[in-house]
């Protein structure tokens, strides 16, 4: 599974997906707003309204950190 993580900083939530992910042995790829992306590029991305974080499980977005956690809740892998 190839999950990416479009975080930025000072934002918990990204902080508890990172964890989730970790404490389950998945690895993943973090892009951080300002470093490795600029807003406009994550609104039009994601949509406008978008909150952080967007994680992208194999190309499909997964959402935010509560609906990633219910997906990988119901396909039981977490």
């Amino acid at each position: 599974m190839n999950f990416a993580l479009y975080t930025r900083n000072g934002c918990p939530y990204c902080t508890q997906i990172k964890q989730v992910l970790e404490g389950k042995g998945y690895k993943y790829q973090e892009y951080k707003l300002g470093v490795d992306f600029q807003r406009e590029t994550f609104y039009n991305q994601f949509g406008q309204g978008s909150t952080f974080p967007q994680v992208v499980l194999n190309s499909s977005n997964l959402g935010g950190c509560t609906d990633t956690v219910r997906y990988l809740r119901e396909n039981n892998l977490i």
